[in-house]
């Protein structure tokens, strides 16, 4: 490695770990105040909390990276350009091109760095994140005896405990009612004037030991008149022991296969198949439906590969020459049959083609219904609606489900090139905060924290804009997840031009 490549990855390195850093824990921050509503009272321990941290720090570094990339790169050359490095490295037939070569190669290693937690680390992390979020937000809250109040975290009780002494066990004026056996009828009820409350060491049962107190139980309420009666119990007792299972209040394990169908928690190879999946899955609606209309328009062609059963509900109304499974009557015997008092009622062949079908002219049709009684007219009229409106209802949920199918589609794909071209905003953050800090000749964190947050704001205004363009079908997926890359490029060429030729921007600071 070269002299001028030491030099300058000893100057890239500290500031793009300290921005990295700095990235990765606003990121983290953000996370947490959006799940601290299903953290917050749960009783989880520093350890539980740590561990969603650290899988939530590895979905987020690849927005980590460019804009550590960016940061880094703006102090990098604008601390060299305000202490005339740039100067002395150009006055010696040094390109600004060279110069930045180790930066440049940092860049692109970062994309692969970038792929690679993009396809193997942040599935991974997202569905152990995912998974128990979800236990989190199933699990109860802590259980909490606070004094003066009714507490019914424990089901079927509600304990009310009057004081609570400063060792945290001794505790005064309860009151329990018990409501486990109300299905049958049976209440109990504990008062006490004092007591001792004891949570075992592994946190499994909670132990309640009362004195000199009374306990009520009343029976039978729900039994009818005439099946007898039982009479109201009332013991005194010097020492009563309860034990509460707080088994509920545990976190319960869930299995992580059931969230691996989440797009987050996806490589591009598994997104890559489910798109092609859902492809499938709309191809073969299209062709359930239109299998289905063969049912009431025969002229239509069948598709084999999906064949969709005619409800029986209709089938009664189908003419039997429409049903698929109709087979024409011999010919032989068609012509050795008694020809028809009346020749117009067989004038249309409804098992013809459709070209042959639009050559039939309206009187013709008016004179064939003309053959039928009023009352078979009217039939013949309720049948026709009903296998409209049977048409459309299908027609209709088969759209949704199409539409369905191709939102999730659209998302699936633009997720895939998302992966990619994050990725690659690392080698553009380069091309753009290296020029720019040659431009602005400023080191230290205060312009390049500006100039960085300001283009890294638009790169992730332009992403969320691009992801809901792209869900609104207005532009295609693969366009709109490059779309903030490609309105980036030029800017990097420009800011690239203008540094190769010693274009500056001055800052003075106020006096």
């Amino acid at each position: 490695m070269k002299q001028i490549d030491r030099l300058v990855l000893r100057s890239f390195l500290p500031p793009f770990i300290v921005s990295f850093l700095i990235a990765s824990f606003v990121l983290v921050m953000q996370m947490l105040w959006l799940y601290i509503d299903d953290i917050a009272g749960k009783g989880l321990g520093i350890w539980l909390v740590l561990e969603l941290l650290f899988y939530r720090s590895v979905g987020i570094i690849p927005m980590s990276l460019p804009l550590g990339i960016l940061l880094a790169s703006v102090m990098t050359l604008g601390s060299m350009g305000e202490f005339y490095e740039l100067s002395s490295f150009k006055s010696g037939g040094i390109s600004l091109f060279r110069i930045m070569r180790a930066i440049l190669f940092f860049g692109l290693f970062s994309i692969l760095f970038s792929l690679y937690c993009s396809n193997t680390l942040i599935p991974i992390a997202n569905l152990k994140f995912g998974s128990r979020m979800f236990d989190i937000k199933q699990k109860k809250p802590a259980l909490r005896l606070e004094t003066g109040i009714f507490n019914d975290d424990l089901e079927g009780y509600a304990i009310h405990i009057g004081t609570k002494k400063s060792d945290g066990k001794s505790i005064e004026a309860v009151l329990i009612y018990d409501h486990t056996e109300s299905n049958v009828g049976k209440y109990k009820t504990v008062k006490a004037q004092n007591g001792e409350l004891v949570i075992t060491a592994d946190g499994k049962y909670m132990v309640m030991i009362l004195e000199n107190g009374m306990q009520y139980i009343e029976n039978g309420n729900n039994l009818s008149p005439g099946e007898g009666k039982y009479p109201f119990t009332r013991t005194r007792f010097s020492r009563w022991q309860k034990v509460f299972d707080l088994s509920e209040f545990e976190l319960s394990r869930t299995n992580e296969g059931l969230f691996k169908g989440n797009r987050s928690m996806m490589s591009s190879g598994e997104l890559a198949m489910a798109v092609d999946s859902i492809r499938r899955d709309m191809d073969k609606k299209g062709k359930e439906m239109g299998n289905y209309m063969v049912g009431f328009l025969p002229y239509l062609k069948t598709d084999s590969l999906y064949l969709a059963k005619v409800p029986e509900a209709v089938a009664s109304d189908i003419p039997p020459e429409s049903n698929p499974s109709y087979s024409k009557p011999d010919s032989q015997n068609v012509e050795n049959s008694s020809p028809d008092p009346d020749p117009y009622k067989y004038q249309v062949d409804l098992g013809t083609p459709a070209k042959r079908l639009t050559e039939i002219k309206f009187d013709t049709v008016k004179r064939l219904l003309g053959t039928f009684e009023p009352f078979e007219q009217t039939q013949l009229s309720s049948k026709a609606k009903s296998i409209i409106r049977t048409i459309g209802t299908q027609s209709g949920a088969t759209a949704e489900s199409v539409r369905q199918l191709n939102d999730s589609r659209v998302k699936h794909i633009y997720d895939l090139n998302a992966k990619y071209s994050i990725a690659v905003a690392c080698f553009l953050f380069v091309l753009i905060g290296a020029p720019m800090g040659a431009i602005v000749r400023k080191g230290g964190f205060g312009y390049p924290i500006l100039i960085s947050t300001l283009f890294f704001m638009i790169f992730v205004v332009l992403t969320i804009v691009c992801r809901k363009v792209a869900e609104s079908l207005i532009i295609p997926a693969i366009a709109a997840a490059w779309l903030p890359n490609i309105i980036l490029f030029p800017v990097a060429i420009v800011l690239t031009w203008l540094a190769m030729n010693d274009s500056s921007l001055s800052f003075s600071m106020p006096a």
